[in-house]
């Protein structure tokens, strides 16, 4: 059967055509029959109704045989191919096979990410390594501001929540050690956890949630306006004047934010003790002073500045990684708080396993 194409076939006309092809869709339409030298006005909505007719190979075929201005052959041939596209079956995939390939491919990004960090961190060091023999070359503005806005904004938070944590972890011992009569090793429970681990770990945690997203932020938001292009065209290092003045300040304010989050666990922990087990100050310091070591504040407070290091550089890294606008920006310092808090406690699980077989 063939069939002729005249008139305008734009969206003014939209409804009535529709129907139109919804009547003859079931009719056999054979390409070499196709006649659409006499089609006047074409716009998208009409091709979309041709392709929807004859399908978009056949309209291909009839409007690059045919006598149409050049313009009208374009549109349809775009609109045709567009469709065309869209109109492919999804090949069949073995969902064990996309498994796999699934899992692949992530094993692969994570390498990926462990060959850059591991990169970034050998660049970072080196450049420490350099600038730290020479005064002059020491941005001390920027490092008293990191440390300003990375310690001493973040102290009371700090505070607050292990005090907090630590008056729910005497609360829990308490509760548990009182069926077997030995509330009083609540004290040893509350002073063990905070100088191991509640301490640095709460500190670190809430440091990978707030700084290492300001520094993605701010690094990202530089490198969206230009100004790391700007700041390479002038013959500075970006490394050297934005990474290491925030990494040394990390480096100095976790160690002092995980002594106080030790002090604040401890108080909340003796505050509980003395309200709820009648253990009054002086015995509960009397305890502390003669069960737990020196050795439980070493290892707490060593941890520090490794998480520290840690989570300056991943922010960092991910805000050098930013790709040029405010979705990758926001996308990257999600990243980056991911990053941060997945290393510090895997690093801390490493460490209290090592810790616990050398006997410390």
């Amino acid at each position: 059967m063939a069939l002729t194409f005249r008139g305008d076939w734009t969206l003014a006309h939209y409804s009535a055509l529709n129907r139109l092809v919804d009547a003859a869709k079931s009719k056999d339409i054979d390409s070499d029959q196709l006649d659409v030298s006499q089609l006047g006005r074409v716009d998208t909505a009409g091709a979309s109704l041709l392709v929807k007719l004859v399908g978009a190979g056949k309209l291909i075929a009839a409007v690059e045989n045919s006598d149409l201005a050049r313009e009208q052959r374009a549109l349809i041939t775009t609109v045709a191919s567009a469709m065309k596209t869209e109109q492919q079956p999804t090949p069949k995939i073995n969902p064990i096979l996309a498994f796999v390939a699934s899992t692949g491919e992530k094993v692969s990004n994570i390498a990926h990410l462990a060959w850059l960090l591991a990169g970034f961190i050998g660049e970072t060091l080196t450049t420490l390594f350099l600038v730290l023999p020479r005064p002059r070359r020491w941005r001390v503005t920027s490092f008293v501001a990191a440390v300003h806005d990375t310690g001493l904004n973040a102290l009371p938070i700090v505070a607050l929540l292990t005090f907090l944590v630590g008056a729910v972890v005497a609360f829990l011992g308490a509760t548990v050690l009182q069926d077997f009569g030995a509330t009083i090793y609540t004290v040893n429970l509350v002073a063990f956890s905070f100088l191991r681990e509640f301490g640095v770990l709460l500190a670190a945690i809430l440091l990978a949630g707030r700084t290492a997203s300001s520094f993605t932020a701010h690094i990202g938001a530089m490198k969206v306006n230009e100004e790391l292009d700007a700041i390479r065209t002038l013959g500075l290092n970006p490394v050297e004047l934005l990474v290491v003045p925030r990494v040394l300040a990390m480096m100095v304010t976790l160690p002092v934010l995980t002594f106080v989050g030790m002090i604040s666990g401890m108080i909340g922990g003796a505050v509980v003790c003395a309200i709820t087990l009648e253990i009054p100050l002086s015995q509960y310091m009397a305890i502390v002073e003669r069960d737990i070591g020196l050795t439980h504040f070493l290892v707490g407070i060593g941890k520090a500045p490794v998480f520290a290091f840690l989570i300056a550089v991943i922010g960092c890294l991910e805000g050098f990684k930013v790709s040029g606008s405010a979705q990758s920006v926001g996308e990257h310092t999600t990243s980056s708080v991911v990053q941060s808090i997945f290393m510090v406690i895997l690093l801390d699980s490493i460490a209290a396993l090592f810790f616990m077989e050398m006997g410390w």
